[in-house]
């Protein structure tokens, strides 16, 4: 791997570390100790809370900040994982993909249905292997859905 592929990796997990330091995480993610610590960042955050402008500015920022650190916590939590490994195992096995895009170590494949799946730290060549394979669908199932972390990012209409 190449510095600057390494340096897109260690950029997705710096996204990651990012959040699991708001919500004071070390190791895996346990849901319910992380909606706990989700609700009391929440309040302690809240822009209606402050009366001066700038602070209610910023707890503005710092409070989406926690919204979308929760929200992303929560779907590569290993609970959430687990909870959807049949659908995923369904979609991934029976659904052709439709779309994909790959920008900094990170691949989107969008399924026929209109799911969106995120796999972190996909490089470069194996994203190139990917598009030059015949049967993408095949390739992907040997060598990205199970050997990268994901996310569902998008649910079909």
């Amino acid at each position: 791997m190449n510095i600057f592929a390494r340096n897109l990796k260690t950029a997705h997990m710096k996204r990651i570390n990012e959040y699991k330091k708001i919500f004071k995480i070390e190791g895996e993610i346990n849901l319910k100790e992380l909606k706990t610590t989700y609700r009391g960042l929440v309040k302690e955050w809240h822009p209606d809370k402050f009366q001066d402008e700038e602070k209610k500015h910023e707890a503005g920022i710092i409070s989406t900040k926690i919204i979308d650190g929760y929200h992303f916590l929560v779907s590569i939590a290993p609970e959430t994982k687990e909870s959807n490994l049949k659908e995923y195992a369904s979609l991934t096995s029976e659904s052709k993909i439709e779309n994909f895009q790959h920008k900094s170590m990170l691949l989107e494949i969008t399924f026929a249905c209109g799911t969106t799946y995120e796999y972190f730290g996909v490089n470069q060549n194996l994203f190139t292997k990917f598009v030059n394979s015949g049967q993408r669908s095949n390739f992907a199932k040997r060598k990205l859905y199970n050997s990268f972390l994901y996310r569902k990012s998008k649910k079909a209409a």
